[in-house]
């Protein structure tokens, strides 16, 4: 049995928790890093020698988005998500899917729950997104309606079933933190994607723990050296518009002439930024360049 094939059959079936009562596990898996490899060293032909080891090629195929070869590697995985959750995966359409059915089957008994220190507040930067948490005591009193609420549409719900009303009738009033379960399969190039954007820090908390359950735990162990790659390239890393560099360019003119060093204070900033964004009040963009040049110790930590 090939390393690959034993690590596939050590993660097959296991369930890694998420949330309260949530899961992803591995079900079957297509290829390895070398199945990258592979596709890619297609394109030489017969007889071509090798130009690479295999840890060079495929950080030079993620690092200049050549994607096909990592089409040639797929996974199939079993999760179980709340709904609300699983509305934000499925608007990934580049996998095929197989959900629970709640007209064929009873409606999974298990509803997402939220502990009195985790509820979140409303962003004020950010109309889809969170910031900071109520306070505890404020929280228990939510989590006490909650588990309220939660407990008497399910009731609500049994009693349907229990008078005979059709299935695909009776669950029209289930909340979206009931769990439902799906078969996802998908092939590694989607799935680094899937989990660029919905690992990154700007994603909704609950669907951010569900990625990351996938990458640390099945994609990394069956992937190492894609999943390397991926952390140097995509995840760590960070794109630079054309507005981004001609900024940088400007602070580093600015100081020359100024004989001053980074990191450079908002001053600098606001004299180098670009001229579409000097007339704006509020300027997302000029924000996230602000953001990456804090990043790179380009500019100070703003106060």
């Amino acid at each position: 049995m090939s390393s690959n094939a034993s690590e596939i059959e050590r993660l097959r079936w296991e369930k890694f928790p998420v949330l309260n009562d949530g899961f992803v596990c591995l079900v079957d898996c297509m290829g390895d890093d070398g199945s990258i490899v592979q596709a890619a060293r297609v394109s030489y032909g017969a007889g071509t020698k090798k130009v690479s080891d295999d840890r060079t090629l495929i950080r030079y195929l993620l690092r200049h988005r050549h994607t096909t070869p990592f089409e040639m590697a797929e996974l199939k995985i079993l999760v179980r998500v709340p709904m609300d959750c699983w509305r934000q995966w499925i608007r990934h359409r580049t996998a095929n899917v197989n959900e629970y059915s709640t007209r064929y089957s009873v409606a999974i008994d298990s509803a997402q729950t939220t502990p009195p220190e985790e509820w979140r507040t409303q962003a004020t930067m950010n109309r889809q997104g969170s910031e900071g948490f109520l306070d505890t005591a404020r929280g228990e009193s939510l989590t006490a309606a909650e588990a309220e609420f939660q407990e008497a549409t399910r009731r609500m719900y049994q009693e349907r079933i229990d008078a005979g009303v059709a299935r695909e009738q009776a669950r029209k009033d289930l909340p979206l933190c009931t769990y439902t379960e799906a078969y996802w399969k998908i092939d590694l190039h989607n799935l680094l994607h899937f989990l660029a954007l919905r690992m990154d820090s700007h994603a909704q908390l609950e669907i951010r723990q569900y990625a990351t359950a996938i990458g640390e735990n099945i994609v990394k162990p069956l992937f190492p050296i894609a999943w390397e790659a991926f952390q140097d390239y995509r995840r760590n890393a960070m794109f630079l518009t054309r507005l981004d560099v001609e900024v940088i360019q400007r602070m580093h003119q600015y100081a020359a002439e100024n004989e001053i060093c980074p990191p450079f204070d908002e001053t600098v900033f606001l004299e180098s930024q670009d001229s579409t964004w000097k007339e704006l009040t509020r300027s997302r963009e000029r924000d996230e360049c602000r953001s990456k040049l804090i990043r790179m110790g380009i500019m100070q930590e703003q106060e």
